[in-house]
């Protein structure tokens, strides 16, 4: 048993039209490192590879087995000194599951307000949303908080650079390789820490760290080293998608990630959505899992995305007479006055 988002996904692994897949697997090929890339994988010189693209000091750079576990260490670790300056942490939902999770998992409260809080905690580019906050949107969601956990497992699909320079102090940025480069089978995530923090973290760091295979290295470090023909391969897939996305859905805007959320519902209807897609054999993943039962969310990584997304609005738009669906291109606004919706219960 996985966190039930994936769970979700895994039990339906079997549907014709594939919506709720947010990785690059089985669209481009994964990175296969050389028996001799292997056999001389060297974890520091994949920190350092990472770090050189981060444009930060090696010693920064924490590997672990996923973005998933990266956001759940910094959360525990952050969690341990806490109690000084309480135990709010700042969300906003619909916001990816395992952060939301994890943060209540180890005694934060989650809270959607402004002012001090100990941690504010967001996925840039957003996952399900995703957008990509502006510079200005960002300071304003940090302003107040002494930590600040940004997931950026979906910021290659952006081309954009970490936000880990936002601010000097109490600043932590996860990512992963399973996402844009496809490289599920590898389980390689990182977290980058603040300057002030790397020895205590390090210390922390090794009581859950057990290294990683020499394989999962070297493929890793095959990924970044490969990253141009990625970017050109995922680039093209994501630049069809997009298109059929703006032609299916004018009013909504081009999602920077390969995800989007569709708000199209009756309030609370994104189960009864995802529940009929399921039954016509289109995977979609509910709004709950995200802490927003008003929508379900939809990937762009399938190269079948435009055939998968006509079968999806054949779904929804045909009982938009009987229960309020909003028809393609209609709606799908949040409305800013609606209280925020209650966390996904485990």
């Amino acid at each position: 048993m996985k966190f039930p988002l994936a769970d979700w996904i895994e039990s339906h692994a079997g549907c014709r039209h594939d919506l709720g897949t947010s990785g690059m697997i089985g669209a481009v090929g994964p990175p296969v490192p050389s028996a001799r890339e292997i056999a001389t994988a060297d974890p520091d010189a994949l920190r350092r590879r990472l770090a050189e693209r981060l444009s930060i000091d090696p010693g920064r750079v924490f590997l672990t087995h996923g973005a998933t576990e990266a956001n759940a260490a910094v959360l525990q670790f952050l969690a341990k000194r806490s109690d000084g300056v309480g135990r709010d942490c700042r969300v906003l939902r619909p916001e990816y599951p395992p952060l939301l999770d994890a943060a209540e998992w180890v005694g934060f409260r989650p809270v959607e307000r402004e002012g001090p809080v100990a941690v504010a905690v967001t996925s840039q580019p957003r996952n399900p949303e995703g957008d990509l906050w502006d510079r200005e949107r960002i300071l304003r969601w940090i302003e107040g908080a002494r930590d600040v956990l940004i997931d950026e497992t979906f910021r290659e699909f952006g081309g954009t650079p970490s936000l880990h320079a936002l601010r000097s102090r109490g600043l932590w940025t996860t990512g992963s390789f399973t996402k844009f480069y496809a490289a599920d089978q590898i389980r390689v995530g990182f977290a980058t820490v603040p300057e002030e923090e790397t020895e205590p973290f390090a210390r922390f760091h090794g009581l859950l760290y057990n290294g990683l295979p020499a394989y999962s290295v070297a493929a890793a470090e095959a990924a970044l080293r490969s990253h141009e023909r990625y970017r050109r391969d995922v680039g093209r897939i994501l630049s069809a998608n997009r298109a059929a996305w703006s032609r299916a859905m004018p009013h909504h805007p081009v999602p920077v990630a390969p995800v989007a959320f569709d708000r199209s519902m009756p309030s609370g209807g994104g189960d009864l959505l995802a529940d009929r897609c399921a039954e016509r054999s289109i995977l979609v993943c509910p709004g709950r899992y995200f802490g927003d039962p008003d929508g379900v969310r939809l990937c762009l990584t399938r190269p079948t995305f435009s055939r998968d997304l006509a079968a999806y609005l054949a779904v929804r738009d045909e009982g938009a007479g009987s229960v309020g669906v909003a028809p393609a291109g209609r709606g799908g606004r949040r409305r800013l006055d609606r209280p925020a919706a209650p966390p996904p219960k485990r």
